[in-house]
C-alpha cells in the first residue's frame, strides 16, 4: 500500500468517526487504522449498532466532504490532552495518552468538531478524500484481549476514484463466493460446532477425502526425497518446552500445562522437540547427514475467540512438518532441496501467484543468537539457493528469527489478501540448546545446523486456500467425490450399484444418486456439489455397455465404454507426482 493511499484511507476513517460521533452523540471511539483493504475505527456504541444504519453514516461523512472540512493538527500538553478527552467523556483516549504519549506534548487532529489522538499524516481536508463505502461490522476488543471491553469494529474501504473502488468491490463479490467457509457448508466439508468449540473444525467425509488426498501426495513426494516420517505423541513434560525454549517464549500461544503424577504436562505448540529427541536417540557421524525427520504433526496454539476464523486460524493444526539434521557444508544443498520441494508443491496444485520473502538479521538489534560468522553462511547459503531456484525474492532485514535466517513464500489468497503459506527456516539455537553433536571425519564432535520447512504448512490453511483457490471445483485427483451415477430409472438402480462398486474397487471415489427425483434435478444437484464427472446409465448405456458421460462444466455430453472411462477416470486420478 502506498503512503498516499494510506493517508487517505486513514483520513477516511476519521472522518467516519466524526460522522459516528455526529449521529450518535455519547460514543466512546478507540483507534481507527488503515489497512491494506481499507480501513476500521473502534467504538463504544450506548446502544447496539445494526447494519442498516451504515448508510446513514455514509450519508453524513458525505456532507463532511462536501463541506471540505480541514484537518488540522495541534501540538498541545500532554496533561491538557488528558483533560480534554476527559471532558469529552472519551476515556479509552485518556488511556492511549497515558501509556503511549511519552512526550511532553500530545499530537492531535481535528475534522471540524472531531478531535482524534493520532500521530498523522491526513490530507488537507475531507474534500480531498476519494470514492468510499463503509462494509460491515463486528465485535472486537479493545487492544484484542478478552478481558478489556467489546467494542464495534466497522470496516470500510476507500480508493482515490470510484472506478477502483468499483472494481475492488466487485474482486469482494467474487470473492464472497469462494469463501472457504461459505463453500466448505455449502459443499459439506467441514463444520465448526459450538459444542465442540470455536477453532476446532471437524471434517466431514468429503473434507477428510480431500485431506487424506493432499497427506498422500506430500508423503509420497517426501520419501522419494529422502525423508523419514515418524509419529510423536501430542502432549509431553514440561520440561521439553523449558529446555527449547518454547516455555519462555511462546508461553502466551501456549495452552495451560495440565498436572498429572506430581508432573506437569503440555499440549505441544511445536513439533521440533520431539523430532530432536528422535535425532539424539543414537550417535551420528558425519556420513550419517543429513538426516530428514518428516512427521504431520498435529500442534496446538491458543488463538484468542475473536480472532479464529474457519479453517484458517485454529486452536489445533496438523503441520506439514520436517527437521533437518546437517553438516554446515551440506546448508547450501539441503536449503535448496527444500525450495524445489516447495516449488514442486506448488506447480502440483497449480499455485502460481506467490513470491519468496527472505527474512535477515541486521546489525542493529542484539535479539540475534550464534556466532555473527556463522549467520553470515547461512545468510548466503539462503540467497545462493534462492538465486539458482530462478525465482524472485526480496529480503527483510532484520526480521529473521532470533535464532536464524528464514525464508517464507508470501501468497494472495482469493480476496488479495497476503500471508505466509510455507517456511524454510535456519537454526543455530535449538542444536545448541539440546547439545546435539556428531562425530566428524577428523574424530571430533561438531554442532549440526538444523532446518524447519514446511512446504504445506498447516495442512487446514492449506486446505482453506485450496477450497477458495479452485472455488470448490477441485481437480479429479483431489476431488472428494470424484463421479456420481445417476439411474434413470429405479430398475437401473442395481445395476448401477454394481457398477459403482467395480469402480471404488479401483480406489476411486464414487456416488449413486438413487433418490427419487428426475435425472435433470440429479445432474444439477452434482453440478451445485462441483463433482468432475456424471454417469447417466439407462436401458441403452446397460445393453451397450457405455456410459453417458456428462462434465460439471457442461458442454457436450461423451459416450464411453465402461472400461474406457475407468481407465480414463484412474489415469486423471493419479497424484501429480
Amino acid at each position: 500500500m502506498s503512503e498516499d493511499l494510506e493517508t487517505l484511507r486513514h483520513s477516511t476513517a476519521h472522518v467516519m468517526a466524526a460522522a459516528v460521533l455526529d449521529l450518535f452523540p455519547g460514543t466512546v471511539i478507540g483507534i481507527g487504522p488503515a489497512t491494506d483493504e481499507g480501513f476500521y475505527y473502534d467504538f463504544g456504541f450506548q446502544d447496539r449498532l445494526l447494519p442498516e444504519q451504515l448508510p446513514k453514516i455514509e450519508a453524513r461523512m458525505h456532507e463532511i466532504v462536501k463541506a471540505a472540512t480541514p484537518f488540522v493538527k495541534e501540538e498541545v500538553p500532554r496533561a491538557e490532552a488528558v483533560a480534554m478527552f476527559e471532558r469529552l467523556h472519551q476515556p479509552l483516549k485518556v488511556e492511549l495518552i497515558e501509556e503511549k504519549v511519552t512526550e511532553p506534548n500530545a499530537r492531535l487532529y481535528r475534522t471540524g468538531d472531531f478531535v482524534d489522538l493520532c500521530l498523522g499524516p491526513h490530507v488537507a481536508n475531507a474534500g480531498k478524500l476519494g470514492a468510499f463505502q463503509l462494509l460491515s461490522i463486528a465485535g472486537a476488543y479493545w487492544k484484542g484481549s478478552e478481558k478489556n471491553q467489546q467494542l464495534t469494529r466497522i470496516y470500510g474501504t476507500a480508493f482515490p476514484t470510484q472506478a477502483e473502488l468499483d472494481a475492488h468491490l466487485k474482486m469482494l463479490e467474487e470473492a464472497a463466493k469462494r469463501d472457504h467457509r461459505k463453500l466448505g457448508k455449502e459443499l459439506d466439508l467441514f463444520l465448526i460446532d459450538e459444542m465442540v468449540g470455536r477453532g476446532l473444525p471437524l471434517l466431514t467425509p468429503k473434507g477428510a477425502a480431500i485431506r487424506h488426498q493432499m497427506e498422500e501426495f506430500i508423503l509420497r513426494l517426501e520419501r522419494r526425497q529422502g525423508y523419514e516420517h515418524v509419529k510423536t505423541p501430542d502432549i509431553a513434560r514440561l520440561e521439553l518446552y523449558k529446555v527449547s525454549g518454547h516455555l519462555e517464549r511462546y508461553r502466551d500461544s501456549m495452552y495451560a500445562p495440565s498436572e498429572m503424577e506430581d508432573e506437569e504436562w503440555q499440549l505441544r505448540p511445536m513439533n521440533c522437540p520431539h523430532h530432536i529427541r528422535l535425532f539424539q536417540r543414537k550417535p551420528s557421524s558425519f556420513r550419517d547427514l543429513p538426516v530428514r525427520i518428516a512427521e504431520l504433526g498435529t500442534v496446538y496454539r491458543y488463538e484468542k475467540s475473536g480472532e479464529v476464523s474457519g479453517l484458517i486460524r485454529v486452536r489445533a493444526f496438523t503441520i506439514n512438518d520436517a527437521h533437518i539434521f546437517c553438516r554446515p557444508d551440506q546448508l547450501n544443498v539441503e536449503f535448496e532441496r527444500v525450495i524445489q520441494l516447495i516449488l514442486q508443491v506448488y506447480r502440483a496444485f497449480g499455485i502460481k501467484d506467490f513470491y519468496f520473502r527472505l527474512s535477515l538479521r541486521d546489525e542493529v538489534s542484539n535479539k540475534w543468537m550464534g556466532d555473527p560468522a556463522i549467520w553470515q553462511r547461512a545468510q548466503d547459503a539462503a540467497r545462493e539457493a534462492l538465486r539458482a531456484s530462478g525465482h524472485p525474492f526480496v529480503e527483510a532485514p532484520g526480521e529473521a528469527a532470533f535464532y536464524g535466517p528464514k525464508l517464507d513464500v508470501q501468497i494472495k489468497d482469493a480476496i488479495g489478501r497476503e500471508f505466509s503459506l510455507s517456511t524454510n527456516q535456519i537454526d543455530f539455537l535449538l542444536p545448541e540448546r539440546f547439545g546435539l553433536e556428531y562425530v566428524t571425519s577428523e574424530q571430533t564432535m561438531e554442532r549440526p545446523v538444523m532446518l524447519h520447512r514446511a512446504p504445506i504448512g498447516s495442512m487446514e490453511r492449506f486446505m482453506a486456500y485450496l477450497i477458495e483457490h479452485y472455488g470448490g471445483a477441485f481437480p479429479v485427483w483431489l476431488a472428494p467425490v470424484q463421479l456420481v451415477f445417476i439411474p434413470i430409472a429405479d430398475r437401473h438402480l442395481e445395476a448401477v450399484t454394481k457398477l459403482a462398486h467395480r469402480f471404488r474397487d479401483k480406489d476411486l471415489r464414487v456416488e449413486v444418486d438413487g433418490r427419487a427425483e428426475r435425472m435433470q434435478a440429479k445432474i444439477r444437484n452434482a453440478q451445485l456439489q462441483k463433482v468432475p464427472y456424471m454417469a447417466v446409465v439407462g436401458d441403452k448405456e446397460l445393453e451397450a455397455g457405455t456410459l453417458n458421460i456428462r462434465r460439471r462444466e457442461g458442454g457436450d455430453q461423451v459416450s464411453l465404454t465402461t472400461d474406457q472411462f475407468l481407465a480414463q477416470l484412474e489415469d486423471e486420478s493419479r497424484l501429480p507426482l
